[in-house]
């Protein structure tokens, strides 16, 4: 009796401490939320363990595959798909709008082949347009957007750092230029160059001013956009925000919440701070530790040899020159927030301890070769410039009608060609079915390798597509 009357105490305890505590929301298991709980951006600060990083990570990994519904706040009926917040006037008639977004409910719609974080087949195709003038026009007419494949996200962490490495070196050599300049009081020419990548020439006067017109396949700010076909997503945080509010209708806080809109439900859906700076960086941190395409060995000695012979090929005829196979990193510390993003994504100075993502912690970063200075060297086959592409014979790669974000419409990053391989359909709009097909739709700064490769005896033109072939995303390396 004595014992039943001490188990009574101990309930009536217990359910005391459950009343009087938060109550935690449990989600059902049929529940068609994604979002049950928000990541707090408090809890991600300097230098996470592995540990911490895989938890990360694995919040991300939900964040990317789930598919938001509108118990999350997915669609936007009141707002655009623009990067700045713009409000519409009216709702659509429903939330899906092939041209105008949103266009799928889940990040890894598009980016799925061959696995999650991939690139998308040409039915995944997104439409790009600022989404300000034609806020309230619904049109499948080419002429209000661009139409566009989806790339892979592999190696996208090693990528931004490149970016900013070289943003880094550009903008030491403009002051230092500046300085000379003020030092000798003389005009001072230097040569933009980041890790042997030619951005052209400055001018710098002894008053200050910088003469930009010399400046190539980069922004006037010296900043490395490497995201997106045309250059211009500065990291995977404002890429990020960008695509759930264009593709999803998911609004990011630190973008659309009251800071910069003044209210916590800019698309007027009803919910509120849809999307965490948290989540966010979840996201980047999934996003960030992807490991990079690979090389296939081919057990076939025919495809061995026709590699071979291939791959000197692709140097011989002058595709190296923009499809760089390396360029070296110095440092494997991915920092989110980093340090060139602008208003509307999480800038440094706003955390009081930037996420320190030690990339070196994987083992696929620690196998990657280095050179004699102990730098990294990332096989990304590109060099992280603009360049011009199409020309008046050749025009394919220049089939947009906008220009987004002041880059002319016949210019485009140089595509990385790790993973393509895995990654077909071709071009900026995956309307290239094979990669014969692309390399003789070079034009514009590319024609010279074009008209190279379409030269070449229908061997060697073989071997370098079986060379092509072997740079590949490996679902197995993924899934360690």
């Amino acid at each position: 009796m004595k014992a039943r009357c001490c188990s009574r105490a101990s309930l009536a305890a217990l359910i005391a401490a459950i009343l009087a505590s938060p109550v935690l929301a449990v989600a059902s298991p049929w529940s068609e939320k994604v979002i049950h709980e928000h990541v707090d951006q408090s809890t991600i600060n300097g230098t996470l363990s592995l540990e911490a990083l895989e938890a990360l990570r694995s919040k991300g990994e939900i964040l990317f595959t789930g598919r938001f519904t509108e118990a999350d706040g997915v669609g936007r009926p009141f707002a655009t798909q623009a990067i700045i917040p713009t409000k519409r006037k009216r709702a659509p008639e429903s939330p899906f709008f092939r041209t105008a977004g949103m266009d799928s409910n889940a990040c890894s719609g598009c980016h799925n082949q061959p696995v999650v974080g991939g690139a998308g087949d040409f039915v995944t195709n997104v439409f790009v347009s600022e989404g300000f003038e034609s806020a309230d026009f619904d049109s499948l007419d080419p002429q209000f957007s661009n139409e566009r494949g989806s790339n892979h996200l592999f190696g996208a962490g090693l990528i931004e750092l490149l970016a900013r490495e070289m943003t880094a070196e550009l903008r030491a050599i403009r002051s230092q230029a500046a300085a000379e300049a003020r030092r000798t009081g003389e005009p001072v020419t230097a040569s933009l160059a980041a890790k042997g990548v030619d951005f052209g020439t400055i001018v710098a006067a002894p008053d200050g001013v910088i003469d930009l017109g010399g400046v190539e396949g980069v922004d006037a700010d010296l900043v490395i956009r490497p995201f997106s076909q045309k250059g211009v997503m500065t990291s995977l945080r404002q890429f990020t925000d960008n695509a759930l509010n264009h593709h999803h209708g998911m609004q990011a806080s630190e973008r659309f919440g009251e800071r910069w809109t003044g209210t916590r439900d800019h698309d007027g859906d009803g919910h509120e701070d849809e999307i965490s700076v948290g989540d966010i960086s979840a996201l980047v941190a999934w996003q960030a530790t992807l490991p990079p395409p690979t090389v296939l060995r081919p057990t076939d000695p025919a495809w061995q040899a026709a590699a071979a012979n291939g791959s000197a090929t692709f140097e011989a005829i002058g595709c190296a020159e923009c499809h760089r196979s390396s360029l070296p990193l110095a440092s494997l510390e991915f920092v989110d927030p980093g340090p060139s993003d602008m208003a509307g994504t999480l800038r440094t100075a706003e955390v009081a301890d930037p996420a320190v993502y030690d990339l070196s912690l994987y083992a696929w970063a620690r196998a990657l070769p280095r050179n004699e200075k102990g730098d990294v060297l990332v096989p990304l086959f590109g060099d992280l410039k603009r360049h011009v592409i199409a020309d008046e014979q050749v025009a394919a790669l220049g089939n947009e009608l906008l220009a987004q974000r002041f880059v002319e419409r016949n210019v485009f990053m140089t595509s990385e060609l790790w993973g393509v391989g895995s990654t077909d359909p071709y071009g900026h709009r995956n309307d290239l079915p094979t990669l014969d097909g692309v390399i003789r739709a070079h034009g514009g700064e590319g024609r010279k390798a074009r008209d190279g490769y379409i030269a070449l005896s229908d061997a060697e033109r073989d071997g370098l597509i079986a060379f092509l072939r072997t740079l590949v995303i490996d679902p197995a390396a993924v899934a360690r």
